[in-house]
Formats: structure tokens, sequence, C-alpha cells
């Protein structure tokens, strides 16, 4: 199964960087999924959560306003203003 190589960063700081095989994070659009082999988009954040589900089947949650989101080949970059995990 193909991967998604994710980065999600804050003004900050790192939040989490890995491999994923789906995204889904909520625009000023709406939430948008993501999975391997999306066209490449540039979308601007709404306050929300990014959750990513990981290769190996964990669920990360992060909560996420003021930034924008890139996927190119596969490569999903996350860039908020203010981003944090969710315990």
């Amino acid at each position: 199964m193909a991967e998604l190589s994710v980065s999600v960063v804050s003004a900050d700081r790192e939040i989490w960087t890995g491999s994923a095989t789906q995204i889904i994070a909520t625009t000023v659009e709406g939430q948008i999924g993501i999975l391997a082999g999306h066209q490449p988009m540039l979308a601007i954040l709404a306050q929300g959560e990014v959750r990513v589900t990981t290769t190996d089947g964990e669920k990360i949650v992060i909560d996420a306003e003021d930034g924008f989101l890139s996927v190119d080949h596969n490569a999903v970059q996350v860039v908020a203003g203010r981003a944090a995990l969710v315990a």
C-alpha cells in the first residue's frame, strides 16, 4: 500500500512527522481527506482537527489553526500558526 510522508509543524516547533495512510483536515472549505496518489493541492486551514492514520494504524489527532496544508507527490505538509497534539 502506498504511503504519505507527513510533516505537521506550528510556528514554534515540529508537532509530528512520519508515514501515514490517511490525513483528514479541517479547511476553510470544509473537511478534506488525503490518501496516497492525491492530486497536488494547497488549502487554507480552519480551526479544527488534523487526524492522521499512521501506517501502523495509530490515530494521531492534532488541534490546529491559522495555516495551510499542501500535498505534492505523496508528501503532505501542514503548517499551522498554532498546533498541539490532543491527548
